[in-house]
């Protein structure tokens, strides 16, 4: 686990807050929800929980790095890549017009955690020599020789 500045838990309490709330819109009874929002009112209940779940999940996880101040670089790398790909899907959806433009114009918080998340990644550096974590004698296969 690599520790967090601050920045990095500030943001990562913010987008747990913005996806802990937007989980709620997909409840399949939160169809105004969705309609004042712009995002596609209809939808099988399933279909709608498995979105709001997995939203769900990533805030909790969002929210307990954030709390502990410590994040493996494989969560944040695959939040950057969800929040940067849901804002180019959203994107992607307006300008082929099955959205109207509010709903890019609501993900840029998204774009902007999504940026952040890459920001931090590149300046972070692994805090240890990987070549030092084998042990002596051991080769990259794993086996002594």
């Amino acid at each position: 686990m690599i520790p967090l500045p601050t920045w990095m838990r500030r943001a990562l309490f913010a987008t747990a807050g913005m996806n802990i709330l937007a989980a709620a819109a997909f409840v399949p009874a939160a169809q105004p929800v969705r309609a004042v929002l712009g995002f596609p009112e209809a939808g099988h209940p399933l279909y709608l929980l498995t979105v709001g779940m997995f939203i769900l999940t990533f805030g909790l996880g969002y929210l307990w790095a954030a709390a502990a101040g410590h994040a493996e670089r494989l969560f944040i790398t695959l939040a950057a890549f969800g929040k940067l790909s849901f804002f180019t899907l959203l994107v992607g959806c307006w300008a082929a017009g099955a959205v109207p433009v509010r709903l890019p114009l609501l993900g840029m918080g998204d774009l902007v955690f999504g940026v952040l998340f890459v920001a931090w990644l590149l300046g972070e550096r692994p805090s240890h020599d990987v070549r030092r974590a084998v042990p002596a004698g051991v080769g990259a296969s794993g086996a002594r020789g």
